[in-house]
């Protein structure tokens, strides 16, 4: 029996050692199934994650104790919050708004506003997060878009590759920088020395390939489609201020909880589940019994469950190749090929999150990789020499969120928005594009570590 059969056994009965299958073999073949039949696009994602799912448990590669514990539930929390908050805030005409004043500043020229919101991405994903920010971002430029009469895949694209970008920077802008922070205990003030530099950088090199992408076919749209936008009275699109005020409200007070709570053990799910169910009282506790419940179930009537399920599934997937051990068996050989030298090491830790955090999802990568690199303090003399390998995972694991749809949670996010407006974002369409960047992105950067930690 291998280890990860022996490992697995701990778990009881399991249908993989009665067919004859190894485990680690079994729970591969489902991810590459599953990824397999997601890059074909002939059956819905949410399908295919939870069947995924569900063979992890059948074949008993992993418990459902285990699989329930491999769910992030903090990400589904702060999506299905944050899906509430801005489904409620955009019945007070806030996003219209935004969005008119936004194209009017730039004279509604469709470069113009696909740079800014490109810009205005980036920079609320390091603020904020920036599964929180597109979930803001995307309703205003689809509001955007339709005014424009233009497709919204370019803008869609922009606002993905921007978001895992700008979220780069901070420790609260991506998942896997609070994981990071946590565990090595680095601060707001660390990431932002030294991430936040790369994080520029690379932005201006992102918005220079989308201007010169898109320039041309932007070109092409009407003039009357601009004029028609400049005509628009942004001042009328707000129908309910009372609403408006009270939706603020909730959403500064949740923007607190996300850049306080951690300290405190509050997590932004919490925070952004807390705040949607304050702006449903504010919003319907007047209304009657029957009203409210009314009210309610529309409101969650308009939450991506396709995604949050979809995430689900995949986080059970992958809990299933990670308890059998195939994500160890990737981070323990990134750190033998180096053989002890610290800056290819570095380098090794940094493409290999990329690439994997790509195709996989960036968390528990992250998760696997801590207690090894934490493992390397005795090899390269204590927690302060370490340092560089904490800032090559974070910069890898970030960036390579880029490289697909499935690399992290706010490009699913997006393409949930884009399936109910009917121009579905495409797989292979989107990596075509992405994928390159990504490994533009990650280029540029390794530069960044060799000049900054090993000159």
């Amino acid at each position: 029996m291998t280890e990860s059969s022996a490992h697995h056994g701990e778990a009881g009965f399991s249908m993989a050692n009665l067919i004859g299958i190894d485990p680690l073999w079994l729970a591969t073949g489902i991810l590459i199934a599953v990824y397999a039949l997601l890059i074909t696009e002939k059956m819905n994602r949410a399908i295919l994650a939870m069947l995924g799912a569900s063979l992890m448990v059948i074949f008993g590669i992993i418990n459902q104790q285990q699989a329930l514990a491999g769910v992030d539930a903090n990400t589904l929390a702060l999506l299905i919050g944050m899906m509430v908050i801005v489904a409620i805030t955009s019945k007070s005409g806030l996003f219209q708004y935004v969005a008119i004043k936004a194209a009017k500043s730039v004279k509604a020229n469709p470069t113009g506003i696909l740079i800014m919101l490109t810009l205005i991405t980036a920079v609320f994903s390091a603020m904020l997060d920036n599964v929180t920010t597109v979930l803001l971002i995307a309703p205003i430029t689809l509001l955007i878009t339709d005014a424009l009469e233009t497709p919204v895949f370019p803008f869609f694209m922009a606002e993905i590759l921007a978001s895992n970008v700008g979220g780069t920077a901070t420790l609260i802008g991506d998942p896997p920088n609070i994981i990071i922070g946590s565990a090595a205990g680095l601060s707001f003030n660390d990431f932002l020395w030294n991430l936040a530099p790369i994080s520029a950088f690379c932005l201006v090199i992102l918005t220079a390939i989308i201007y010169v992408m898109n320039r041309k076919a932007l070109a092409k749209i009407p003039a009357s489609a601009s004029e028609r936008i400049m005509k628009f009275d942004e001042s009328g699109a707000i129908t309910d201020v009372t609403l408006m005020i009270k939706s603020l409200a909730v959403l500064a007070l949740v923007i607190f909880g996300f850049t306080v709570g951690h300290g405190y053990g509050i997590q932004p799910g919490t925070s952004a589940l807390a705040g949607s169910a304050l702006l449903m009282l504010l919003a319907y506790g007047h209304q009657t019994a029957e009203q409210q419940s009314e009210s309610v179930h529309h409101i969650f009537g308009e939450v991506e469950w396709v995604t949050i399920l979809f995430f689900a599934g995949l986080f059970v997937i992958v809990a299933g190749v990670e308890h059998v051990g195939l994500l160890n068996f990737f981070a323990e050989k990134v750190l033998e090929v180096t053989d002890g030298d610290l800056m290819w090491t570095s380098f090794l830790i940094f493409w290999a999150s990329g690439i994997l955090s790509a195709i996989l999802d960036n968390i528990p990568f992250v998760a696997t990789m801590i207690p090894l690199i934490e493992s390397t303090e005795g090899t390269f003399g204590g927690p302060e020499a370490i340092e560089p390998l904490w800032w090559s995972l974070a910069l890898g694991a970030c960036l390579g969120g880029n490289g697909s749809l499935l690399g992290a949670s706010a490009n699913l996010t997006v393409a949930a928005f884009a399936e109910k407006a009917k121009q579905p974002i495409k797989f292979l369409a989107f990596m075509k594009i992405a994928f390159p960047i990504m490994l533009l992105t990650l280029a540029i950067s390794n530069v960044y570590l060799w000049l900054r930690y090993f000159m």
